[in-house]
């Protein structure tokens, strides 16, 4: 006596249910590739507006900015020829003390020009010393006019950066000074500082300015690293202005790797945040297209928690090279895991 699965009826119930789940397969593939056009549609936009945002920040670099900067080191470049003296600075001896004199300096010297101007008198004796302080990476130089120039000066690796120019004035010593000039990007909050911290504790606004320029200057430098050196494995690449939020795509490899990194503030050189997602390729031979469910896990994209940790703890350049060399590994061990579901 044969069984009911060799009867017609069940024959034609196998094949009816092989027809369904091929049309569901088929389905499912249609709309991975409405999604990926979808996907494409939206990436063409982002890099739209990623050109536009380059444009936008060339634009916003304009030549009156690249005058006061030329001017501004003319300026610092003749005061430090006219040094008679750079007196080194040790972190406990930069105190609100010696801000004070550097003050009293510079309104006395305006005084004195003023007066000298009045009785017909030569403004540059002989005697008259031009002393210059040096605190860690900063120059601090007495300007003419009352006023009091910061340079800073950013390093990456050990290998010098670029300079930047703080010009503080005041109208009189005992008033309180106000940043009259500066060559700083102009996306960092240097006017947001200036009314927070100038007037109550300008030793620690001068200190505040140093450590965000060269935090900032720090993580500029480590993407144009990662670009210099993996420039052919990266796909796209996103920053802000600030280098606070930098947002990379890998897709040499098995998966497309998407990495998103954030700075709580603006003084952080490492993330604070790291998201690494590594997203199957559709056209993989490992999707299955024996069920939806096996479909669905397919698509949804999975964390590389190791790459996250390698982001929070080394510099980017470091923490590229550590998650490339481990990628092939992290995704045949996923991929394995998956496969023995």
């Amino acid at each position: 006596m044969g069984s009911r699965a060799s009867s017609p009826h069940d024959y034609l119930h196998m094949h009816v249910e092989q027809l369904r789940r091929r049309h569901q397969s088929l389905s499912e593939l249609t709309y991975a590739r409405d999604e990926d056009a979808k996907l494409e549609t939206t990436r063409a936009r982002l890099s739209n507006i990623l050109k536009r945002h380059e444009d936008l920040k060339e634009r916003l670099s304009r030549d009156s900015d690249k005058l006061i900067f030329e001017r501004l080191q003319k300026e610092f470049e003749a005061a430090r020829t006219a040094q008679t003296e750079e007196i080194s600075i040790d972190d406990d001896e930069w105190n609100d003390g010696l801000l004070a004199t550097i003050r009293e300096k510079v309104h006395m010297e305006a005084d004195r020009k003023v007066m000298a101007n009045q009785v017909n008198v030569p403004a540059d004796l002989p005697f008259q010393s031009k002393t210059t302080y040096r605190i860690r990476n900063m120059v601090i130089y007495c300007l003419d006019g009352a006023r009091i120039g910061i340079q800073y000066e950013t390093f990456f690796a050990g290998e010098p950066c670029e300079i930047f120019h703080c010009v503080l004035e005041s109208k009189s010593f005992l008033e309180k000074m106000t940043v009259i000039e500066h060559t700083l990007p102009f996306f960092l909050p240097i006017r947001e500082l200036e009314s927070d911290l100038l007037s109550s504790n300008a030793i620690k606004f001068i200190d505040h300015l140093e450590e965000i320029l060269q935090a900032y200057i720090d993580r500029r430098e480590q993407v144009r690293l990662i670009k210099e050196l993996y420039g052919n494995q990266i796909g796209e690449l996103f920053h802000s202005l600030p280098y606070n939020v930098i947002e990379f795509v890998l897709e040499d490899f098995e998966c497309k790797v998407t990495v998103s990194i954030r700075y709580s503030d603006l003084l952080q050189t490492l993330p604070s945040q790291a998201r690494v997602l590594a997203w199957p390729l559709r056209s993989s031979r490992r999707i299955s297209t024996r069920s939806s469910s096996a479909s669905a896990a397919q698509s949804v994209p999975f964390r590389l928690s190791y790459a996250e940790e390698a982001l929070k703890t080394l510099c980017l350049p470091e923490a590229y090279a550590d998650i490339v060399l481990d990628l092939p590994h992290a995704l045949k061990r996923i991929f394995s895991s998956q496969d023995s579901d």
